[in-house]
């Protein structure tokens, strides 16, 4: 007879209290983790997936697949990031991608996604002056998070590119993979994120996520954050408009600050309560849009198997034009190809390729668990039919492929409609003003801020966790940085 298995206790050891207990370990909690250790902060990061990274992940399969989450780019800011807040060794990893191509019926376009090279485009292939160009790179980097700007970046692409929606589809389609904007969102949540981008162009971590967040987690052990993985945060205790604590796996846990990393609207109706928050802040949370989801389909090459350099990213469309309800469609026609060569991978000549593309979570949520795989089977198909194109015998060379909807990443990043870039814009100021309604109580994560995606979430992360410090050393002015 089989002895029953012990469950293991997640929490072991755990102290009774901490300066700040962060929750969530996508890239901004463990980046405000790292920052409040290094600063001397007791600090608890508590995740509930058995992964470090949230949305910034990865798995692996049977045959020595190792498949990313997300598309593997972000602006060259990011290395700075890694290296300031991070490490000298994690920055040094940071590699440009030189093949960036768009193929639709408007164009075919192949850059190096720097302002340079989209500027020579725009002029030489879409015959758009260069003083018009120049005007608007000026506008896009001269916007930042706290302009009080209406115009929408429709209106802004009509003042610089009136009717010209190939112009369009070229500035906009990527931006749209980084954080979800739309042409009727505010025209500060595409510039931010353009203008950063179009510095020096897109680049990715060279060994893939699983490499940088098992470096990240060295550093964070190395500075003394307690990380517990399987642990999930269900409630912040909150008196007389002050944190007090948290309950974790059952237990609780005192604490003098909590810095959420979970979805925003999560934090504040699920972990801490409505009933704890000004009336007027509540119809500002009312007010909060969830940003759209995604799916994904992870495609694995079979060992010594090859497949041609078709480009780094490919933003492939057989819609005439831009569309976002297109994009969003269920019934697919634009999708962005990720390809992970050796060279993104050292050590190994295996080669991957992951396809996005942006959902909306209600077109899954109701459907039977037969009409669920009979769907996920068809994403899965129409991905490949797709890729054909550019990959003529792409089945013959795969040995392992699987798709995730709005309900996978729901299931695995707890994010409510299992959205891929937590709220639109307005969610900013709720997360910003949640420090405002309850002492000791931060959030940090992905609110139109910025930009979304890796360097938006590190960033935000540090903004944060510099807060937080400065709340904890108001308490305890004797606090000393380590």
């Amino acid at each position: 007879m089989n002895k029953p298995q012990l469950q293991r206790n997640w929490l072991k050891d755990i102290r009774s209290a901490y300066d700040t207990v962060v929750i969530g370990s996508g890239l901004a909690g463990m980046t405000s983790a790292n920052v409040l250790a290094k600063l001397g902060h007791r600090v608890l990061l508590a995740e509930h997936h058995y992964n470090l990274g949230g949305m910034a992940t990865w798995f692996k399969r049977k045959g020595g697949h190792i498949m990313d989450i997300s598309l593997h780019g972000f602006p060259c800011g990011m290395i700075k990031t890694l290296r300031k807040y991070w490490s000298q060794d994690i920055s040094n990893r940071v590699v440009q991608l030189k093949n960036v191509r768009f193929d639709n019926p408007q164009f075919s376009v192949n850059t190096s996604f720097d302002k340079l090279d989209f500027t020579h485009i725009l002029k030489e292939r879409f015959g758009i002056l260069k003083e018009v160009v120049d005007e608007f790179f000026q506008t896009a980097r001269g916007m930042n998070f706290y302009d009080d700007m209406v115009m929408t970046t429709r209106e802004l692409f009509e003042k610089y590119f009136p009717g010209r929606t190939d112009v369009w589809r070229f500035l906009m389609e990527p931006i749209t993979y980084a954080n979800g904007s739309t042409l009727d969102d505010p025209a500060i949540t595409y510039g931010i994120v353009f203008s950063n981008f179009m510095d020096k162009g897109v680049f990715t971590y060279q060994g893939g996520t699983d490499h940088l967040i098992k470096e990240m987690k060295k550093e964070l052990l190395k500075n003394g954050v307690d990380i517990r993985t399987h642990c999930m945060v269900e409630k912040i205790y909150v008196e007389d408009k002050a944190v007090q604590g948290v309950r974790i796996n059952g237990q609780d846990i005192a604490c003098k600050s909590v810095l959420s990393n979970s979805n925003i609207m999560t934090t504040i109706e699920q972990l801490v309560g409505e009933e704890k928050f000004g009336p007027e802040y509540i119809k500002d949370v009312k007010n909060v849009r969830l940003n759209n989801s995604s799916c994904q389909v992870y495609m694995g090459v079979k060992k010594g198997e090859k497949i041609p350099h078709v480009g780094d990213l490919l933003f492939s469309s057989e819609a005439e034009e831009y569309c976002t309800e297109k994009i969003l469609s269920k019934d697919i026609t634009s999708r962005t190809f990720s390809f992970y060569y050796p060279e993104i991978r050292p050590g190994t000549d295996r080669y991957s390729i992951v396809s996005s593309t942006n959902a909306r979570y209600k077109d899954w949520a109701n459907l039977s668990e037969k009409e669920y795989l009979h769907d996920k089977n068809d994403l899965e198909q129409t991905t490949l039919n797709a890729l054909e194109k550019y990959v003529p015998d792409i089945r013959k060379k795969l040995d392992h492929i699987e798709a995730s909807t709005p309900k996978t990443f729901k299931r695995y990043t707890l994010h409510p409609s299992g959205t891929s870039f937590g709220t639109k814009f307005e969610g900013l100021k709720v997360s910003r003003d949640l420090p405002k309604q309850i002492n000791g109580l931060f959030h940090a994560g992905s609110v139109g801020i910025i930009m979304s995606g890796w360097l938006g979430a590190a960033n935000y992360g540090v903004i944060v966790a510099n807060e937080t410090d400065k709340f904890l050393r108001q308490r305890s002015p004797s606090l000393v940085t380590a």
